[in-house]
């Protein structure tokens, strides 16, 4: 009997085990996040303190206000192209944020399925849910998203993740988010594989929930899918008995519809506009460019025809250096000769003295 009672527990706990995916050191977050985590002053001195799953989560509570990895304004992107651009989250680091230290704190202490469900479920702030989801997206297995997100689709607690404020959304647009997008306010997640991503797809179209795919993180949400409402059209039959006629519709929503109508035209007006300034500026572009060529050209062809000249100014040069050379070379043979003749008949003198003396 104590055999039989023992075999449930252990598959239990087997079943409460969280498998990783992935880097089991890196938790799969872009390799400047993690530097500036690690060497962060919070994560070391703060974090190092926390030993539980409830301490972390209480600090969830308390310090995270936003979901971006960095800090607002730590970090300079602007100027930076290519590579180093903020998109791609590498480049200039900043102030990492304590959203992300926590999440990383959270790898650390590795989670049970529990404490996951724990996290994604909690009640007492939409952050701490917001970070059980991210956990999620950067380390489950690609083929388990769906069954781990599929029932937050249409979450409707309110969220803003970003820093500072001003983009608001819900916890459904914000998993359909990590579902559909790799860009995530300068970082990325990792990379699904293409079948899995194409199911995913598929299976967010068949309930309807794919239209925000295009839109990334940083743009408004509800005036996204208000945009896609309005170009979709909604024109099945079902829709359009949805709808009253325009004899019973209330006076406040034709002036709604007169208002959007009206923000639409002024919309392409600005368009018409931007295009014909970059049309101009374009122009204007090409002028200058052909102007500095025409003077470009007109310098190349001075410095051509002068070029014959100086040839000759250097080969007089060069020649007056040669005769200078050769003068010189003949009054040092000239010093040479005499002061080796100097020297033989001062040497003849001594030995004439020196003979007359022995004798």
């Amino acid at each position: 009997m104590d055999g039989e009672d023992s075999k449930p527990q252990g598959q239990k706990k087997q079943n409460n085990v969280l498998p990783l995916w992935g880097n089991e050191k890196t938790m799969n977050l872009n390799s400047m996040v993690l530097t500036n985590i690690l060497s962060s002053p919070y994560f070391k001195n703060e974090l190092f303190k926390l030993k539980t799953y409830h301490e972390v989560v209480d600090e969830i509570y308390y310090k995270v206000e936003h979901l971006e990895p960095w800090e607002k304004g730590s970090r300079k992107t602007a100027g930076q192209v290519g590579m180093c651009g903020g998109v791609r989250g590498v480049g200039a680091g900043g102030i990492v944020s304590s959203a992300f230290c926590l999440l990383y704190k959270l790898f650390t202490l590795k989670l049970t399925r529990k404490q996951l469900n724990g996290l994604i479920t909690h009640v007492d702030s939409p952050y701490i849910r917001a970070l059980g989801f991210m956990f999620i997206r950067y380390c489950q297995p690609p083929a388990k998203l769906w069954d781990w997100m599929e029932p937050y689709l249409e979450d409707e607690e309110e969220i803003d993740p970003k820093a500072g404020g001003g983009c608001t959304m819900t916890i459904g647009q914000m998993v359909r988010s990590f579902l559909l997008k790799l860009e995530w306010y300068g970082t990325l997640f990792p990379r699904i594989p293409v079948p899995v991503q194409k199911d995913l797809e598929v299976k967010l179209r068949q309930k309807g929930l794919c239209d925000d795919h295009k839109r990334t993180a940083q743009e408004g949400w509800g005036e996204a899918e208000d945009f896609v409402r309005r170009t979709r059209g909604d024109s099945s039959p079902s829709a359009r008995s949805r709808e009253p006629a325009d004899d019973d519709r209330p006076s406040g929503s034709r002036r709604s519809r007169s208002r959007s109508r009206d923000r639409d035209r002024e919309r392409r007006r600005s368009r018409s506009r931007d295009r014909d300034s970059s049309r101009r500026r374009s122009r204007e572009r090409r002028s200058h460019e052909r102007r500095r060529g025409d003077s470009r050209d007109r310098d190349r062809n001075k410095k051509r025809s002068r070029s014959p000249d100086r040839r000759g100014r250097d080969d007089d040069k060069k020649r007056r250096s040669r005769s200078r050379d050769r003068k010189r070379e003949r009054r040092r043979s000239a010093d040479r000769e005499t002061s080796r003749r100097r020297n033989s008949r001062e040497d003849r003198k001594s030995r004439e003295k020196e003979r007359s003396r022995s004798r």
